[in-house]
């Protein structure tokens, strides 16, 4: 009999939910990190590029949030997709974030290190091997954070991002009654004048998909979650829209507040913002934040590629031992020190990488083109598993079908635009790090890992079950060759 006792279940609420959303889509570090990339690409129409791709976003959000409702699993889209598209497609999906998430922990680190520098020796903050050494123990200590359970981690996240969102109000607050502007502000920011033909508008597009980029760690957490099949989709809605602002604020003061070239020449763009707005304590402000920010969704990346292994080790995909979790803790360990040990080697890697900033332009786009992948699959799947219920309600219809539908061609449309502006560097980390999971894909297929023979993911047969046996019907089964997964 297994000793493997799972994930911690019920150790997450609402507000707890809600939290690990904001925090997945680190609203100071997204700022931070991508603002000057985004500028530097679509200039002035660097907060359409954040309106219009949230409005697919928050479509993709409604798919995660009514796909939910049928499948409570750690591995979030890449249980869905398996079972509603194809089980290729499903470990793609799944792949996607895993190679997204172990990028991002140099994307993360890198200015993790950085900004503590900037804080305690601002001289260093330019030596990218001191910062990866730095941002390698911050890493490190969310390691450890992550690996002793949920409700250690989202207490940590509840200091981080507390007083992350603080900081953030307290500046927004002061930019926008700021007196020392370069550039008024005018409304064609939001319009499609300042992009550079469809090609630039999808190169902005892609970019603005990384700032949203972590909220559907919620999905991801389900499984720890009480009354997960509402609360985590539900977490995950209000975490978009809580970000948008934040982003759109921000955004407009940049444009607002600094000019084209203290954007482009700045590695700090925050600290200048802030000293703009607020000089003397500002830009220190501003820098605590992001350093806080940006600790706080290595965390909930950490949960996303942590959680994503799990489900696929217990689906055995990949290693069965992935699926195992500590006995204790009831977290996955196995995961965890496994993407601990490959994250310190491309720590070691990335010092040989050039500067942050080069390090961080190439990383966005290439997790810009997975991120693109495994949402625009999740807003397919969540069609085809309502599609004889679409038509019974408008809110389904609108929810489960068209939103999540226009949200997924959307980002279709944006991956395959992208690819002929976008960097060699860019297009081989990104296209050639899913193209890498063809192999274990077809390794464990062979096999005949239970996975690729699943159970459909049918709303329609869900609520008939509901209706027969009541709500309180399992919503996960231990394994794929089980069909438990029947809740509406």
């Amino acid at each position: 009999m297994s000793t493997n006792r799972g994930l911690q279940a019920n150790a997450l609420g609402t507000s707890d939910s809600i939290v690990m959303a904001v925090a997945g889509s680190a609203p100071a570090y997204s700022i931070a990190a991508t603002t000057a990339v985004l500028i530097g690409t679509v200039g002035l129409a660097a907060p359409a590029a954040l309106l219009y791709c949230a409005i697919p976003m928050l479509g993709i959000a409604w798919a995660f949030n009514y796909l939910g409702r049928l499948d409570v699993n750690a591995g979030a889209s890449y249980s869905w997709v398996g079972r509603a598209l194809h089980p290729f497609l499903g470990f793609i999906s799944g792949w996607s974030l895993v190679i997204s998430a172990t990028i991002f922990m140099v994307a993360g680190s890198l200015p993790a290190g950085a900004m503590t520098l900037e804080l305690v020796a601002p001289s260093h903050a330019g030596n990218t091997a001191l910062a990866a050494a730095v941002g390698a123990v911050w890493f490190l200590a969310m390691l450890c954070v992550v690996l002793m359970g949920a409700k250690l981690t989202v207490h940590a996240q509840l200091v981080m991002s507390g007083i992350e969102l603080v900081i953030l109000l307290v500046v927004a607050f002061a930019a926008v009654f700021s007196d020392k502007r370069v550039n008024e502000f005018s409304w064609s920011w939001l319009g499609f004048s300042h992009f550079d033909g469809p090609s630039g508008f999808a190169a902005g597009a892609l970019i603005a998909a990384f700032y949203y980029w972590g909220w559907d760690v919620t999905s991801n957490l389900s499984e720890e979650t009480r009354n997960s099949r509402k609360t985590s989709g539900l977490a995950g809605l209000i975490g978009v829209a809580i970000v948008f602002v934040l982003f759109e604020v921000f955004t407009i003061a940049t444009n607002m507040l600094l000019t084209p070239k203290e954007i482009a020449t700045s590695d700090n763009i925050m600290g200048l913002l802030g000293d703009r707005v607020l000089p003397g304590p500002g830009g220190k402000l501003l820098i605590v934040a992001v350093m806080l920010s940006t600790i706080a969704t290595l965390e909930t990346t950490l949960i996303q590629v942590t959680r994503s292994l799990f489900s696929m080790g217990r689906d055995k995909t990949l290693p069965s031992a992935l699926g195992k979790s500590h006995p204790r803790w009831q977290t996955p360990w196995v995961a965890i020190v496994v993407v601990g040990v490959v994250a310190l080697g491309l720590f070691v890697a990335s010092t040989a990488l050039g500067s942050v900033s080069a390090v961080l332009e190439d990383a966005v786009a290439a997790i810009g083109l997975q991120i693109a992948v495994y949402y625009g699959l999740a807003g397919l799947a969540v069609v085809v598993a309502y599609r004889k219920l679409l038509f019974k309600s408008a809110a389904n219809f609108f929810f489960g079908g068209l939103w999540p539908l226009a949200g997924a061609l959307f980002m279709i449309w944006v991956f395959v635009e992208s690819l002929g502006s976008l960097s060699s560097t860019a297009i081989a980390i990104g296209v050639g790090g899913i193209a890498v999971g063809i192999v274990p894909m077809l390794w464990y297929r062979a096999k005949g890992a239970a996975y690729y023979r699943p159970a459909r993911l049918d709303a329609a047969r869900a609520e008939q079950v509901h209706a027969e046996y009541g709500n309180e019907t399992p919503v996960y089964a231990a394994s794929s060759g089980d069909t438990l997964s029947t809740d509406f």
